[in-house]
């Protein structure tokens, strides 16, 4: 029996993001979200006009509470950046494989590559945000904090695209030199600023 209309678009992206898990981006409907959330589809439809705006707003929710756990961080907060990245990188990353299709899906559909700009800008951002926290100036004369945020971004998702395509793609080396990298450059930023 479906519920009333109480459910809030939090509580339908929740059931959507299992919808996904479970049934994969290829058979995901709208129709399978009200299924699994108990409600009419009427309701679905209320919060989402069509299935791009509800697998926009699961990227963008997961994005964003990524970011909320890493802002708690006060110690090793790039290292913590790190990890949370190289968890969802692997051959089957449900995030990176469902924001890839998107991606691609707003190369024609002006209103999802808008949104998908949106979230980059904001992961940029906060990538930014918490590099100022451990550096007091960019450790390379010439390249911005903010640039850094968008190189790193860059670098994450492009090591994704190699972890989903490439079977054989060492992610624990690579971050772990990606890391070194990262201790490498605020270590010349700190010799800097003595």
């Amino acid at each position: 029996m479906a519920k009333p209309n109480v459910i809030n678009k939090r509580e339908l992206i929740h059931y959507a993001k299992q919808c996904l898990v479970e049934s994969g981006i290829e058979k995901f409907t709208l129709k399978a979200v009200a299924e699994k959330a108990g409600v009419t589809q009427g309701t679905v439809y209320y919060h989402f006009r069509t299935k791009e705006q509800i697998l926009v707003d699961i990227v963008q929710d997961i994005c964003e509470s990524s970011w909320e756990e890493i802002s708690q961080v006060n110690e090793g907060i790039i290292k913590q950046s790190l990890q949370s990245a190289k968890s969802r990188c692997k051959e089957d990353s449900f995030f990176h494989k469902l924001f890839f299709t998107l991606m691609i899906a707003g190369f024609n559909n002006p209103k999802i590559k808008d949104h998908l700009g949106d979230i980059l800008v904001n992961e940029n951002r906060a990538l930014s945000e918490n590099l100022k926290k451990v550096w007091s100036k960019s450790p390379v004369d010439g390249v911005s904090i903010d640039t850094w945020g968008i190189l790193f971004n860059a670098i994450i998702d492009g090591l994704a695209i190699q972890a989903l395509l490439n079977r054989n793609f060492s992610v624990d080396n690579v971050y772990k030199e990606l890391e070194h990298l990262f201790e490498r450059l605020s270590s010349i930023q700190a010799e800097e600023d003595i």
